[in-house]
């Protein structure tokens, strides 16, 4: 499915203290920023894409993206990114039910991410997570906008882990197979948390481009 009726949020509102703080996801890799990687490989899947991240929004400004903030103080987690991203979608377009979040720094993002949630949702709007290699992902998933304000009263209420609130409703795991980069097979959601795993990336990404 090309341009579903869904709004993308990447979710870059987080520290990364274990990268030394700052935004890794502007880092630069194979001369673009990761946050361009997943904005090439998720634009063609959805209808608009938003960027969750607090301070100054100018510093994403080469991305030409609209930035919300999370709607409650203090770095709480990627809930207060869902939120935001609800919260926006349906300010700016209502008709849309669902909203799709993706990290910031998963540049190998699968191609189909958004067509397959959405089959896996089904009729009953189900949150739909991501899993791979028997791990979920509790921040690359599909989400009912219509759960706005149960998630805002969760938040309100001190829920912070992923999991915690989506137990709550009914959620949904789809599987995705391991992309191949030259020879060897990668996780789909490889991500970089800290300067080595980014290391790990710019390696694993270099044949790649042979």
């Amino acid at each position: 499915m090309i341009n579903a009726p869904v709004t993308g949020v990447l979710l870059a509102g987080g520290q990364s203290r274990r990268m030394g703080g700052g935004d890794k996801g502007l880092l630069r890799l194979d001369g673009k920023s990761m946050l361009a990687h997943v904005i090439e490989r998720l634009s063609p899947q959805v209808s608009a894409i938003v960027l969750n991240a607090n301070g100054n929004p100018e510093r994403f400004a080469e991305l030409g993206l609209p930035v919300v903030a999370d709607p409650v103080a203090g770095f709480v987690g990627p809930l207060a990114g869902v939120l935001a991203g609800m919260r926006w979608s349906f300010a700016h377009a209502p008709e849309r039910r669902f909203i799709v979040t993706a990290a910031g720094d998963a540049p190998l993002l699968p191609r189909d991410l958004v067509a397959r949630l959405l089959a896996a949702a089904g009729a009953g709007c189900q949150i739909a997570l991501a899993r791979s290699n028997g791990m979920l992902h509790p921040v690359i998933g599909l989400w009912p906008v219509a759960l706005a304000e149960d998630l805002e009263e969760a938040l309100g209420q001190g829920v912070r882990k992923v999991l915690n609130w989506t137990d709550r409703h009914g959620t949904v795991g789809v599987d995705f197979a391991n992309e191949r980069l030259g020879a060897r097979a990668i996780d789909p959601f490889f991500n970089a948390n800290t300067p080595q795993e980014f290391d790990d990336l710019r390696a694993l990404l270099a044949p790649s481009r042979a």
